[in-house]
């Protein structure tokens, strides 16, 4: 695993596929710390030896937001949350699903896609999560001095993103991927829906955009997106 810093109070995860983020809020005793996804399965380990190399105790785990159903960001969560006692989030859509009581709902894939989905299954499989809170459209999480979930359909019936207004920052999510050119992501269940999406989440002319996939955008960010997403 690499743990890369984006801001002071902000780190990228990235694991052999996929990648997760750690928000920090506070300092010393008194943090508190956000994972927004949790990598695969066998992520457990790897997230929490990163948070401690940051000087931080793991047990101020307190909440991990789940962009979306997919086993490469649900992995880790179910083990996290039992051993931290942190609130597990998502989006109601997607619910039954990290939970084990719906199947994973199958993508429509472009040509190109086919191999990289096939890889993308060679992941362990996530285990069933609980999940403690549905959230809905426009719904504060608790962190980030106000962060919102931005629903983001067209991945997954339930893709959320996790805006942080005053801190200029976006979670997309899988709904935008930044490998090697920041571009719709792939393995979607409904491509148009999934545009709309990311036309949304371009309009929020975030400062700093973390992606399901590929590195983060911390410079021209906003014109970045808009571009992308009218390509």
């Amino acid at each position: 695993m690499d743990l890369v810093e984006i801001l002071p109070q902000l780190h990228l995860l990235r694991f052999r596929i996929g990648q997760a983020y750690l928000w920090r809020d506070g300092s010393g005793d008194a943090a508190e710390l956000t994972l927004v996804d949790a990598g695969d399965a066998a992520s457990g380990p790897d997230i929490e030896a990163g948070i401690r190399s940051l000087g931080l105790d793991p047990a101020a785990l307190r909440r991990i937001v789940l962009t979306h159903c997919h086993r490469d960001h649900v992995g880790a969560a179910e083990e996290l949350a039992a051993r931290y006692g942190a609130e597990v989030i998502a989006h109601g859509l997607d619910a039954p699903v990290i939970r084990g009581l719906a199947p994973v709902p199958e993508p429509v894939l472009l040509d190109w896609e086919v191999p990289l989905y096939a890889h993308g299954l060679t992941v362990p499989e996530a285990p069933p999560t609980r999940v403690d809170r549905e959230v809905v459209d426009g719904e504060e999480l608790g962190f980030g001095d106000g962060a919102y979930a931005v629903h983001s359909p067209g991945h997954t019936d339930g893709s959320i993103a996790v805006h942080l207004p005053r801190h200029g920052v976006l979670f997309t999510g899988d709904c935008v991927a930044g490998v090697q050119q920041v571009m719709l992501g792939v393995f979607n269940t409904d491509r148009r829906r999934a545009l709309e999406s990311f036309r949304r989440l371009a309009a929020l002319e975030p400062e700093v955009a973390c992606f399901g996939h590929g590195d983060p955008l911390v410079s021209d960010t906003a014109a970045t997106l808009k571009a992308a997403a009218q390509h």
